[in-house]
């Protein structure tokens, strides 16, 4: 078992715990991620993931009740490893952490748009300005478990490995590859160019069905932010429409849409069984 922590009268200000410090706080963490290149693990089973995924482990805060769980993820890190009691773990972190572990982990490089679609993918997420981490977290593990190949990010939306977006996601950040356009406007071109059929899911009912949608080999299903959906200039640049079949009796009484994670959820497994059987000989999953 690792051996404690010191104990210091200010948890907060030792340089050895300097990266789990202010967790809660989103824009001082996105900001010190960014610039430190890390990521915060939360839990055993996602930091198992991650480090199966290949990221590297910076250092792991816990409980004394889980140094047991996590012996051999532990062995070898020396004095990386830092055991806290409930109470200390709660005033570093700013909040109770439940699942008792939190790792900090070194990002790996990003691949770009171009490096992500060469391999092949034929089933692509492309999401566009969602800016919330749960969301975002909670589409991805839509996406992985559906077999979706890789998922693209518009340059504004929320980062896949914030904390609460691999909380939620459990780990399915950690599998399917995911890039970053650095261009919005002609964000969509790229994704022409590498042979893909777009299609923009809307609550527009005068939109075609996803499970009628066209069929193509190489097919990419764009999402909205929360709030507003997609941007006009992406559903006209979008080959072609599609929507979700909503109950006309819930849409007379005022409800027209799904949340994007349900949304996403429901495109996604339409979008699998529907535009993306080729007849190929591929598998779903």
């Amino acid at each position: 078992m690792p051996e404690a922590a010191d104990s210091h009268p200010d948890l907060d200000r030792d340089p050895r715990l300097a990266d789990y410090a202010n967790l809660r706080d989103v824009e001082l963490r996105k900001s010190l991620e960014a610039e430190h290149g890390l990521f915060i693990a939360e839990g055993e089973k996602v930091i198992r993931r991650a480090v199966a995924a290949g990221y590297p482990v910076r250092s792991v805060l816990l409980t004394r009740r889980w140094a047991d769980s996590l012996a051999d993820l532990l062995d070898g890190l020396g004095d990386r490893v830092h055991v806290v009691e409930d109470r200390e773990m709660e005033e570093i972190a700013g909040f109770p952490v439940h699942r008792g572990a939190l790792a900090a982990m070194d990002r790996k490089p990003l691949p770009t748009v171009a490096e992500t679609l060469r391999g092949g993918p034929r089933r692509v997420l492309v999401l566009e300005d969602l800016v919330d981490h749960g969301n975002v977290g909670a589409i991805f593990r839509c996406a992985a478990a559906l077999g979706v190949h890789a998922v693209i990010l518009s340059p504004r939306c929320a980062d896949p490995l914030y904390r609460r977006a691999v909380k939620v996601s459990m780990g399915a950040v950690f599998a399917i590859p995911y890039a970053r356009m650095t261009n919005w406007y002609d964000g969509l071109a790229e994704l022409r160019a590498a042979g893909f059929l777009t299609l923009a899911l809307t609550p527009d009912q005068g939109a075609t069905p996803i499970d009628t949608a066209g069929t193509a080999d190489r097919v990419a299903l764009l999402l909205g932010s929360e709030g507003d959906g997609l941007s006009s200039h992406w559903l006209h640049e979008a080959d072609q429409p599609v929507c979700i079949p909503m109950s006309s009796a819930a849409m007379s009484l005022g409800v027209d849409s799904l949340n994007v994670v349900a949304a996403a959820a429901i495109a996604c497994h339409g979008l699998m069984r529907g535009v993306l059987v080729t007849g190929t000989g591929d598998t779903l999953g």
